[in-house]
């Protein structure tokens, strides 16, 4: 297992180490110390979450303003375009955004630390998408970037519109959107 920098220094691709043969394959998609020791971030996952989504869905971009997650999400079947965005205004990334293809046959992970917003679009025809997270979901605290923010400007890999929930079209501006 390695951690792999992204343009944004503390959100880092994971890529497990793969052991193949005629039969398949097998890797440890997640082992704390190892995960500790590659990071340095001692993180204590919670909660453990799977979506089913179907091609130009795009969820988020989520954060919660309090109980923040840090998550390490993963495809394990499908191909989505993840993002995180830096919403920590003492950050100097602030309002810089990473994405990265996380997909079934690639078997990588994205750890997004506490602070950050997260969303995916599906690529595939389908994605079965997993996160793990470093607190419970508090709905109460849950807020919504609009993915789609000029100041943000994420280049999604998008070849028609994508299918929103109404919460996630309701998404807020980059400016309107509360912050760390």
């Amino acid at each position: 297992m390695k951690a792999i920098a992204t343009t944004l220094p503390e959100v880092l691709v994971i890529e497990p180490q793969v052991f193949g043969d005629a039969r398949g394959f097998f890797f440890e998609s997640f082992n704390q110390r190892k995960f500790t020791e590659i990071t340095g971030v001692a993180a204590s996952f919670v909660q453990d979450n799977h979506s089913l989504s179907g091609r130009n869905v795009l969820r988020g971009l989520h954060y919660q303003i309090r109980q923040p997650q840090g998550k390490l999400v993963r495809v394990i079947a499908g191909e989505v375009f993840d993002v995180a965005v830096d919403l920590r205004r003492t950050s100097p990334t602030f309002g810089r955004w990473a994405g990265e293809l996380l997909s079934g046959a690639n078997k990588r992970q994205l750890w997004i630390p506490p602070g950050f917003a997260h969303g995916f679009v599906v690529l595939s025809e389908t994605a079965e998408f997993l996160y793990k997270t470093t607190d419970y979901w508090a709905p109460q605290y849950e807020r919504c970037l609009r993915w789609d923010d000029a100041r943000v400007a994420i280049d999604w890999p998008l070849a028609d519109t994508p299918i929103l929930a109404d919460k996630d079209a309701r998404g807020l501006s980059f400016d309107e959107a509360e912050k760390y």
